[in-house]
């Protein structure tokens, strides 16, 4: 098992069309989450873990998939809900692909305690997470407020044309050549 297979089979479980876990998990989109031990859940894994001794969850397979995931891939885009560990997992695995093409932070941190949450867009350009080339966005403003904001006037605003303009796009660099043959 790997933090995002649990997730997934969460997901699965759940089977209620209001969970974000049941859509990714019926669509087959991937839901990393380094820090899955970190509260509740890692309880209940600590006490199951006496209960079916040897029950493994391989944090490094899913270091290894979501890297390889963007480097695999034709282009990326990260928007971060707030930040911490969870912006700097993001990052990092666009790193290994030198950069993120696009980006949108959306958080409430700031510069000057010098968290991750609050670091600028430039911060992750300096580092190569994000591509010199890309525009990156950094909101400042509650996540919950933010998000529902932008998803209403962009991904949902009208799925039909969008479905229409990405079709026969490319996801993963490996998805170049099937389109090339199909052309």
């Amino acid at each position: 098992w790997t933090p995002s297979k649990f997730i997934r089979r969460l997901g699965l479980e759940i089977n209620n069309e209001e969970s974000v876990l049941y859509w990714a998990a019926k669509n087959d989109v991937p839901v990393f989450c380094p820090a899955l031990t970190d509260g509740s859940v890692g309880d209940m894994l600590y006490f199951h873990s006496y209960k079916r001794p040897g029950f493994i969850l391989d944090i490094a397979e899913d270091i290894r998939r979501i890297n390889d995931l963007a480097v695999r891939s034709h282009a990326t885009g990260m928007i971060v809900l707030g930040g911490g560990l969870v912006k700097h997992h993001t990052c990092n695995a666009n790193l290994m692909r030198n950069g993120a093409n696009f980006s949108v932070f959306i958080n409430t941190g700031q510069e000057f305690d010098g968290s991750d949450s609050g670091a600028s867009p430039d911060e992750a350009i300096s580092w190569g997470k994000i591509r010199i080339t890309a525009k990156p966005v950094k909101v400042c403003c509650d996540a919950t407020i933010a998000f529902p904001l932008i998803v209403s006037q962009t991904f949902a605003k009208d799925v039909e044309q969008w479905k229409e303009e990405v079709k026969g796009t490319a996801c993963y660099i490996d998805d170049l050549d099937c389109l090339a043959k199909t052309a």
